[in-house]
Order: C-alpha cells, then structure tokens, then sequence
C-alpha cells in the first residue's frame, strides 16, 4: 500500500538529482572498509598481543561469511545475467570485479602482519609458532610418531585420475595438494588430503611451543604415499557460495525447504580459492579449471591460509598479553531491589515488582544476560501467576538456557509461544534442533513468514495480578543469546507499558496468524508502520531547521544502505538539520558534499566488543524523542523482516541513552570518522588530551555501579558526555537543576570556566571566515556565539536563560541564532 507520511519532503533550491549514483557509495564496498578498520585492530600495536590475535581470526571469519554472502550473491547475478545498476551505478560484473581488487591488497597486510609482526612477537613472548625446519631431531622424532599414530588414520588422500573424479572439496575446508608419480616418465597424479578438522591445528611440541598441523602432515607425507615420488604439495583452500535460496512460495513444508537449503549449500558454487605463494601452475590450472574459477578469483599468499584456528591462543593463561578481563555486572535495579513492598504487596524482590515501579534499561555485556533477560524468563517460567509466555528467538546458543525456560514453562502449565526463524543464515540447523525439541514438550512454534525474516527480539510475559492482568514486555536490540552477549554491545527495555505490551500481543498473534496488523500503539513496526515513521521523522527535523528551530539527528545503527533513507537524510542536512551517524559498517551516504551533507558526520567504533545496538534521537525543536530497537536503516529491515522499534519515554533512561551516544561522539580512541569517498580516518588524542574510549568507560560505569542502589544501570555521567542532547522539553531541562550542564569540555577532562577568546572579530583568525562571508545574524551577534575548545564541535552559542548550545555547521549556528536573537 502507499504510505500516507504527516510531513513533506524538503525541496532543496537549483536542479539536484538526489537519485543521482554519484551521492551513493556501493554496500559491497563499503563493507570491505569495515574489515579493513576489523584489520586495523590486529596491525596495531596499541594493542595487546593476543587482542592483536584475536583480531587476525576475526578478519579471517568476517571475509570468510562475506565471500560465501556477497560475493556468492553477485556471482549469482552474473550466472543469472543480471546487468541492472545498483543506486551506486554498478552492474554485479562490476562489483564483483572491485571487490576482488579491493581484497587483494587486504589479505597480504593480514598475512604481512603475521609473518612480520605478531609471530615473532608472539616468539620473544614465549608462545613459538614453529617452521617444521627448525624443530630439533628429537621434535621432528615425537611428530612423526605423533602423526603415525594420530593423524594418518584420520586421513583419506582421494586421487584424480583417469579411474576416480575430481574430488568434493568441502566449504572452507584446509587441503593439501600432492603431486606423485611412481616412475619418472609416468604423468603425475594429482591427490587432495584434507586437513582434519577434528585434529588440534597448532600441535603443542611443549609448553607455549606449537607446529601447524598442516606442517606436520606435509613433512610426513612418505608414510600417506609410500613407494611413490612426492613431486610437489601445495596448500589451498576454498569458499563457496552461501547464498542458496529455494522459493519459500511454492515450499510445501518450510522445514523441509531449510534442511535442503543446508545441504545444497555444501555444492554450491566456488567463488574464492586461496593457494600459498609459490603454487606450482599445473596444480593452480588445475583447481580453477575443475572449480570453474577465473585467475582474478584465485589469491596467492603466503604464510598460514587460514587464521581462524590462531583464537585458540587467546585461551591460553597469559593475562600479559591481553586486556583486562571483563565480567558482565549484576544490573543494580535487579541485584537488591527496592525492600518496600510495591503497591500491590508484592515480593519486593521480584523482577515483575521492579519493572512495574520503572522500566529498566538493560546494557550488555556490561550487565549479565544471565541475571537479567535470562532471569525474566525463569521468573516468568516459575510464577504461579504467570499465564503465558511469548518469544521470538532469531539467534540463541547451542545449549540456550533461553529455551529451557520455554520449556519449564510448559511444563508448568504456562501457554508458551515462540516464534523460532529458521531463515537465520547458518545457524539453521541449531534453530532446526530447537524446533524439534519445543515441539516435542508440546509447546507452539511458529517457523516464520512467507517472504519476511523474523527479525525483532522481544518477549512477551502476561501475569494476573491483585488489579487485573498485566503485561511484561522486553525490547531489545540483541538475540537471545547468552554467548553473544558477552561479546556483542545491544540493549534492552523492560517495561510493563501497556500500550507496548498490547502491540507485541499483535505482533505475536501475527506469527501464528493470517495478517500483521497496520496500527500501533507506540511500536514502531516493519514492515507496516517503522519506514514511514522514521520518514515523518527525519523530515519533520528538516522543517523545525526551517522554521528556525533546530534540527537535530542521531542514530546509532549496524547499517545504513537503504537508499531512501539516504536521500531524506541528505534532504534533512540540506536543510540545515545537524546530524551525527554513528554507523558500525555498511554506510551508503556519502558525508561532507558541499551543499548536499555538509552537516551529515559519520562515525564507527570498532573496539572489544561488536557494537551491535540501535538508538534513535529527534530534536524535535526541543521536545525530544528516543527509540531503541532491532532495525537498520537498510532495505531488508525495513521492509523485508518483522522488527520492532520502541519509543523511549523514560527520563531516566534516557539519560543512559544520551551518555552512551554522546561517549560514542567523543571517543578518540576508537572512533573513525568517514570521508566523502568511503574511507574512513582514525580518531588520536590531541596532544595532552585525555584519552576517551567508550567501552572501558562504560566498563567502568557499570562496575562502579555494581553493590550500590540506585535506578540506573550506570551512573551515566563523564566529562566526555557534557550533556548536549535533549532528554526532556527544552524548558523543563533549563529549569531542572540536576540535569546536566551543557558547557565545553577542557583538555584536561575538566570545565572550561569562561569561553575561549574566539568570538566576534577573532573568529577570522580561527579559519572560520570573515566580516565579508560571515552571515548577518552572528555578525550582529558577535558576544552570542564562539569557538569551542572540542574536536567534536565548531560553534558554540549563548542562549538567553544562559545556556550553551553546540553545533557543528555554521548552518545550524545561524538558525540557533535566528530562534534566540
């Protein structure tokens, strides 16, 4: 249906295609510049060593999942003959032809790194990733009788000759090429060893002493292929296409259709192979031509082809080698709860008692999945007055003691839903088991949709109570998934607001029902109501900037690539909205086009863990509005998944809210920032700043907080954070005396007492312009406005009630100027 939106677009002045391909960057690589910041992390040597580790197999497992997703997808449209454009102006030839360039130059930094930085790195810090060729008589003695005894029994070489075909060769499995011959004048034959998987890959020679498997295999080869000569070996590996899809509307049964999604992805076309460097040709011809694979899809490296296997090292008992370890905190709401009986007299130790006084913002892994989402649900699973339980579950472990509780649930005489979405790309099969194992307690599954993923993370608990039933709700941005949480940044909301409650009941009612409802309370729901509700928005942004109002943005999300919301978030800036993007990888706009997003700032942060939440902040001329959720601005989640998005009302809450996007604005540790052309620079201290890292701090924040009472997660306060964002109308924050002051940050984390000397006629000075360029209003107005001492923002203005404002364009001075003066 066609949307109906409240508000118009801005029409910006002169003729400006805003459809043009030259203000849209490609999604594909503006992925690869994220690895490429995932990369930065293990080249550099700020960090620890065994972070640095950490980050060489994460690079590894990322390329890994986008060579098997995206470039799978685009060789599939070239098989297909696909030749349309996408926004950016590339057909899937194109694309798939920059990716490969683009890649090259990345894979040898990694394996530079490696070979020239951390292994001997790791050697002087006593953990000896060993050549074969240097391992003592004795060594190389133990390993052969080690592979005799271990290995070789494991092994199965598969020949290719005229009696037996080109082997399988499995998905990012590690092989081993091996060129025999028994005669001299006989052709050689070619035989593939796989490299088993069940089989440690860094064979322990003694204490923090290691060989790579492979190595070991490959040294020994004489007892796999006796009484042949052994010409030549050569390691490889390759990647297949993850992307097989089958058509969900002629499916007969949906789980039959996964199950053959899973096996048929095991064939599926080959799309990247990785040989070491100095591959003899015959064996390179060999392999592209049996896999079908041109020479630009062939990457020749040297060093270990696969670093996955190297985050074993992270286990080992070296805390010198690697940050500080982190313990997620008991949420203090929930770790003494308030003694006073509620008003219903209820325990007051209860989690239902807690959320119904306030709703709880949850921030993990700062706060313990395991004693706050996880406690929801056994509490629920365990109270007599619980009537019935629903979740949606996209992602959750392998033992999910999420799942139990569903269980014990049921058993005890609860109603229990879930909506399980077996479409969660390669954790199909742990969701197919899931599946089953609900089933057979009895308990009603929802599979998923026709044409749409299941992609919210809410859960549902509906209690009888003393005044009538009532309705517990979580709202989050992360899965149901306890390991994840550890590692993954995402909040989550408890309230038991009724008017969020009531739209999960229909959003639930749509998993096991004929049609998603089209109105919503307060939820913001896609692929119904969420796209047209950011719209409205990000527009009615555009006309407080041109009424004189402000305007102001920022959204922290995991994605933007959906190209409408580029261009109303360009026509904002146009219009002189302030906007900060806080974006951890794919980003479609392309920030600072003079006269199309010079007020658009993008930023990433890449630190310990993955930032994986969603918040949401509208100005609103001073009344302001905060949402968190599970969706990107990117098409798919807009409108091909079921996400939900929840207005955030609390003050106190948002005040968290505010300290966490304004921590983010300000890291200088680990931020990037983006440039026009997709590359992104890294933020440094200037010299004698203090160092600003948002996660330690709000690592920090959360421990302080733990063993005192209190009503927040975190305190929530930091010079880092001045408090620039709205959390309540304008009027009311001027008037509350607890609020925090809006006034600059000094170098040495302190408050500036009086403004710097740039106002007025010094401003020239600053690089900020002259009398003749300078606009009316702050020439009039020299005393009303100044350059801050912040790398974050360029003016500053007075307001009348003795405020101070901060803006990073001239554009957005000028309007706050013309509002006040």
């Amino acid at each position: 249906m066609d949307e109906i939106y409240r508000f118009e677009p801005y029409e910006p002045e002169g003729d400006i295609d805003l459809t043009d391909p030259e203000f849209y960057l490609n999604r594909e690589l503006s992925e690869m510049e994220f690895q490429r910041r995932v990369l930065h992390e293990a080249l550099d040597d700020r960090q620890p060593l065994l972070g640095r580790v950490r980050f060489l197999s994460l690079f590894t497992k990322n390329m890994d999942e986008f060579f098997m997703k995206r470039v799978g997808g685009l060789k599939q449209q070239i098989d297909a003959d696909v030749t349309e454009q996408t926004v950016d102006g590339r057909t899937p030839k194109q694309q798939l032809a920059d990716v490969l360039r683009k890649a090259r130059p990345m894979f040898r930094a990694q394996a530079s790194c490696y070979l020239n930085e951390i292994r001997g790195a790791l050697a002087e810090a006593g953990i000896a990733v060993r050549e074969y060729e240097e391992l003592t008589d004795d060594q190389q003695r133990r390993m052969r009788e080690y592979f005799e005894q271990s290995v070789l029994p494991t092994l199965t070489p598969l020949a290719f000759d005229p009696a037996h075909p080109f082997p399988f060769i499995s998905n990012l499995s590690l092989s081993l090429a091996v060129v025999t011959r028994r005669d001299a004048d006989d052709d050689p034959t070619f035989t593939r060893v796989k490299i088993p998987q069940n089989r440690p890959r860094l064979v322990e020679l003694s204490a923090g002493e290691y060989v790579l498997l492979e190595e070991v295999i490959r040294s020994n080869l004489d007892l796999l292929f006796p009484n042949v000569e052994v010409v030549d070996t050569t390691m490889f590996r390759l990647t297949r296409n993850a992307e097989v899809r089958r058509n969900e509307e002629v499916a007969e049964d949906l789980i039959d259709m996964i199950q053959e999604v899973i096996e048929q992805r095991r064939f599926a076309t080959v799309v990247r192979l990785e040989v070491e460097e100095g591959a003899p040709k015959p064996v390179t011809d060999l392999l592209t031509s049996q896999l079908n694979l041109s020479e630009e899809e062939v990457f020749r490296l040297p060093g270990p082809l696969d670093y996955r296997e190297l985050m074993s090292l992270t286990d080992l008992d070296r805390p010198d080698l690697k940050l500080d370890p982190w313990r997620p905190q008991l949420h203090p709401r929930l770790e003494h709860g308030d003694q006073r009986p509620d008003v219903l007299g209820e325990n007051p130790r209860s989690i239902f008692s807690e959320i119904r006084r306030d709703d709880i913002l949850l921030h993990h892994p700062y706060h313990a999945f395991d004693d706050t989402v996880q406690r929801f649900l056994e509490e629920a699973a365990s109270d007599p007055d619980v009537l019935a339980i629903k979740a949606a579950i996209y992602r959750t472990a392998s033992d999910s003691k999420v799942i139990q509780s569903l269980i014990d649930a049921a058993e005890n005489g609860k109603q229990v839903a879930v909506m399980v979405e077996l479409k969660a790309r390669f954790d199909e099969q742990n969701n197919l088991e899931w599946v089953r194992r609900l089933e057979e307690e009895g308990i009603h599954v929802a599979y998923g949709t026709i044409g749409l993923k299941t992609h919210t993370k809410t859960a549902l608990v509906v209690r009888e109570e003393a005044d009538g039933v009532q309705l517990y709700s979580h709202v989050a941005t992360g899965n149901y998934h306890s390991e994840t949480a550890k590692g993954y940044v995402d909040l989550g909301l408890l309230t038991a607001d009724r008017d969020i409650g009531q739209d999960l009941v229909k959003v639930f009612n749509f998993f096991t029902g004929p049609s998603l409802d089209e109105q919503f309370r307060k939820l913001l729901i896609a692929p119904v109501t969420m796209r047209r509700e950011f719209t409205d928005c990000i527009r009615r942004e555009a006309e407080h900037a041109q009424n004189g109002d402000g305007g102001r943005i920022v959204a922290k999300v995991n994605g933007l690539e959906d190209p409408e919301m580029v261009e109303e978030l360009y026509r904002a800036s146009m219009a002189g909205v302030d906007i900060d993007l806080v974006v951890r990888d794919i980003c479609r706009l392309r920030p600072g086009l003079d006269g199309i997003s010079e007020n658009v700032t993008v930023h990433s942060v890449v630190d310990r863990f993955l930032e994986h939440s969603r918040i949401f902040y509208f100005e609103n001329a001073g009344d302001p509005e905060w949402y968190l959720g599970s969706a990107d601005w990117m098409t798919r989640n807009l409108d091909k998944r079921v996400e939900a998005i929840t207005p955030v009302e609390d003050r106190d809450i948002r005040e968290q809210l505010r300290f966490i996007l304004e921590l983010c604005l300000n890291d200088n540790r680990k931020r990037w920032t983006m440039n026009a052309d997709g590359t992104y620079d890294q933020r440094h201290p200037a010299d004698g700043e203090p160092v600003v890292q948002m996660q330690r701090i709000l690592m920090e924040q959360a421990a302080s907080a733990h063993g005192r009472d209190g009503t927040r997660g975190m305190p929530a306060t930091h010079h880092a954070a001045p408090g620039e964002l709205l959390v309540a109308p304008r009027d009311e924050e001027s008037e509350d005396a607890d609020a925090p002051s809006e006034i600059p940050v000094a170098k040495d984390g302190g408050a500036v007492e009086s403004p710097p000397a740039e106002t007025g006629d010094a401003v020239a000075s600053a690089g900020h312009g002259g009398d003749d360029e300078m606009p009316r209003v702050m020439r009039e107005n020299p005393d009303r406005w100044y350059v801050p001492d912040s790398d974050h923002y360029a003016y500053a203005v007075r307001t009348p009630g003795g405020e101070r404002k901060y803006r990073k364009t001239r554009q957005a001075t000028v309007s706050l100027l013309e509002r006040y003066y």
